[in-house]
């Protein structure tokens, strides 16, 4: 490939890219991600001890499920489960076009709420750590419960440890 140009754009910070084709990640998640069941999960925190998030929550809960019905949405936590040390309630998206929707959205609307995003790539040890991402405060994982076998076959992760999982 030719080498790309220093040319700088006329707001004098960003550099000119050639037109070219547009990136296939914007029609299909791109590898190792398993999207045969769903992309990427969206797993909303809050502390359920705070009666104001709590409140929060339960409101943002109604309003996702109303403004977002193609979405898969779980039910609504009122105690940590699985990995996760306190309330939740989960999203799944299925297309890169909704993950980039409801991230946005979710930026400007979660309120006092973090959010826990991960891929789903056929080894949930490596999803909920190495791969995952946060909005607002990150909180540790149990990672003990997350099994020692892919989801969807195949492949192991590391032995579980007794302590959460922070992300760095």
């Amino acid at each position: 490939a030719a080498p790309l140009p220093d040319t700088i754009n006329a707001d004098g910070k960003s550099l000119y890219n050639p037109p070219g084709p547009t990136s296939a990640a914007y029609d299909a998640f791109p590898l190792p991600i398993d999207s045969s069941n769903n992309g990427f999960d969206f797993h909303i925190y809050y502390m359920q001890a705070v009666e104001s998030q709590k409140t929060y929550a339960r409101a943002l809960h109604e309003r996702i499920r109303r403004e977002f019905p193609e979405l898969r949405i779980y039910k609504f936590w009122e105690k940590p489960v699985g990995p996760h040390p306190v309330a939740m309630f989960e999203v799944n998206v299925f297309t890169p076009h909704q993950t980039g929707a409801f991230f946005s959205w979710l930026a400007v609307n979660r309120g006092p709420c973090s959010v826990l995003i991960h891929p789903n790539t056929n080894n949930s040890y490596k999803d909920h750590t190495e791969l995952a991402t946060w909005m607002g405060k990150p909180w540790p994982l149990y990672v003990d419960v997350l099994g020692t076998t892919a989801r969807f076959g195949g492949g192991s992760r590391p032995q579980a440890q007794s302590q959460p999982q922070t992300q760095s």
